[in-house]
């Protein structure tokens, strides 16, 4: 992985965000009994249906206020929250899932920050894509340094830090050949006076990044500050080759 602190400040000051690469740290493979609370079970190691019929349990108990988040997407999230806990890669007390469904209108509210222990959704809200990846609708991925794009699969949240973006979240990419070079690419979450409704209605569709899921200005701090600390998130999309290939969305 590259260094990011090679770079020189003339240079930086052109990336979207900007931050010292962590060195991941492997952690000893622990189950949260929060998990297992929150979804009604003993534990993550039940077999697959009533894996399944826990996942609906707790996705009919949400209140989506009108915007639900597909329950297919929200199944899928569940199944990679729960094998990167029983890896060990997540925070064992972890019940923070944050989900994003780029198979919908940047225009739409599609990203989802749930608390899986209280059943409740805390965040519904705008979330850019990147320039490269398509206009008011996401088309193309990428795992690519200045392909300006978005990058599918799990990410576990890391630490935040003040950059050129203002108040922003580290991932750390979790799919190998997806978005594995997350930390090299500066890929984080922060704050975008483009995402708004306000640019939708200007511009027919919000801004986009550099393929940083940007989130409102005004919401950048209280997500960030919710979502930190080794908590799942998901950026989704339809893409086949994807969903057929993640290790975190596999039987295990």
């Amino acid at each position: 992985m590259k260094n990011l602190f090679t770079i020189l400040p003339a240079v930086v000051a052109l990336a979207t965000s900007f931050y010292i690469s962590p060195v991941p740290v492997q952690k000893a493979v622990k189950i949260s009994d929060t998990l297992a609370s929150s979804l009604s079970v003993k534990s993550v190691n039940m077999p697959e249906e009533k894996k399944l019929n826990a996942s609906s349990d707790l996705y009919q108990a949400l209140d989506f206020s009108g915007n639900a988040l597909s329950q297919d997407v929200f199944d899928k999230a569940l199944k990679g929250f729960e094998n990167l806990m029983k890896a060990g890669k997540l925070n064992p007390e972890s019940h923070i899932l944050t989900v994003c469904d780029f198979s919908k209108s940047s225009n739409t509210k599609r990203l989802w920050v749930i608390d899986t222990r209280l059943k409740k959704v805390l965040f519904n809200s705008l979330v850019a894509h990147g320039m490269g990846t398509g206009d008011e609708f996401a088309e193309r991925f990428s795992n690519t340094e200045r392909s300006h794009q978005s990058s599918l699969g799990f990410y576990i949240t890391e630490s935040v830090y003040e950059g050129s973006n203002g108040y922003s979240l580290k991932l750390l990419g979790m799919d190998h050949g997806f978005n594995d070079a997350a930390l090299e690419r500066a890929i984080v979450m922060h704050g975008a006076d483009y995402v708004s409704d306000d640019f939708a209605r200007l511009h027919k569709r919000i801004g986009r990044s550099w393929g940083c899921p940007a989130v409102p200005r005004d919401l950048a701090v209280p997500i960030i500050n919710t979502i930190k600390g080794e908590n799942c998130l998901f950026i989704y999309y339809p893409d086949r080759q994807y969903l057929e290939s993640s290790q975190w969305l596999k039987d295990v």
